[in-house]
């Protein structure tokens, strides 16, 4: 069965952490426990998850979860496995999960990613992705997008924001091989559980990349961040999608496929005026975001659709 709003568990596995409100990135750790179950095994890095679910003398988890280094999340996850393994604790009875954010994943964490993905272990890898690293001041990250102000490319007269574009991380996974992977967004919550399921019972290396707002880095009140959440999938500029490996989907080099394909998008101007981290930006900075946009969706619906 899969599960929604209705049918999931009310039995919390993350609770009384110490997470802004509205926080994306909680609302993912949350919910993706509910999926896995009691005897999920969590490992998490340096983050926002880790400095708001590890509080002496509190723990805000309900399963086994430890903090792992900042570059090793993937690492000790394959730690983790390797040792449950041997004391015969078999995949099905035990999800094997890491949490980590955008900077931890896509710039500090992706060698110890790519060598998990390459030996194939038997864990599952969420990317909450609020777009910069939060938990030590704003700073950019390899995720964050054009326009977008952080504390290190802070909006000014001669630049407007980060000057470089989003890495394309969902991509890179795939280009790997892997056997299952996944874009998401808590705007979507239906679709997210629905990956986490699957991811659940696919065996080896899945990989599930969510988009997690955060208000006080993006500038936006925290009651609309579930809003921003969907806002973000229905301009365009985040999409749903899911990748296959060989092994799963048997084609040669893997099968992708858009979860939604829209024939039109809501305009972005809205959506990116309602958050202060656009602020800055003008009329040739929505119009290079737009093209983007649209470049990258006429690369997905010719290769994906």
């Amino acid at each position: 069965m899969t599960a929604n709003a209705r049918n999931i568990t009310d039995e919390e596995f993350f609770y009384g952490h110490k997470a802004c409100p509205g926080c994306g990135g909680a609302l993912v750790v949350r919910q993706v426990l509910k999926v896995l179950g009691p005897h999920a095994v969590s490992a998490l890095p340096a983050g926002c998850m880790s400095a708001v679910g590890f509080n002496f003398p509190q723990l805000a988890f309900g399963n086994n979860a430890m903090i792992t280094p900042f570059a090793a999340t993937a690492a000790v996850l394959s730690g983790i496995r390797a040792g449950l393994a041997a004391q015969g604790t078999a995949p099905d009875d035990c999800t094997v999960v890491g949490f980590a954010g955008d900077g931890g994943t896509a710039d500090i964490g992706l060698q110890a990613l790519s060598g998990a993905i390459d030996r194939n272990d038997d864990v599952l890898y969420i990317c909450y992705d609020n777009e910069a690293y939060m938990n030590t001041g704003i700073q950019k990250s390899g995720l964050t997008p054009f326009g977008a102000s952080t504390t290190t490319t802070p909006a000014g007269a001669r630049e407007h924001g980060c000057f470089t574009q989003k890495k394309s991380l969902f991509d890179i996974v795939a280009a790997h091989g892997i056997p299952y992977a996944a874009t998401a967004s808590v705007g979507y919550l239906s679709d997210f559980l629905k990956k986490v399921e699957r991811a659940r019972d696919v065996r080896g290396c899945r990989f599930i990349h969510v988009m997690a707002p955060c208000p006080v880095g993006w500038g936006f009140p925290s009651e609309d961040m579930v809003d921003v959440a969907k806002e973000i999938v229905d301009t365009g500029l985040w999409y749903l999608a899911e990748y296959e490996g060989p092994a799963l989907s048997g084609v040669p080099g893997g099968a992708f496929r858009l979860n939604r394909n829209p024939k039109a998008f809501k305009p972005i101007e809205p959506y990116l005026r309602r958050q202060g981290r656009f602020s800055a930006d003008d009329e040739a900075d929505l119009a290079a975001i737009e093209a983007a946009r649209d470049e990258r969706w006429a690369y997905m619906r010719e290769r994906w659709a």
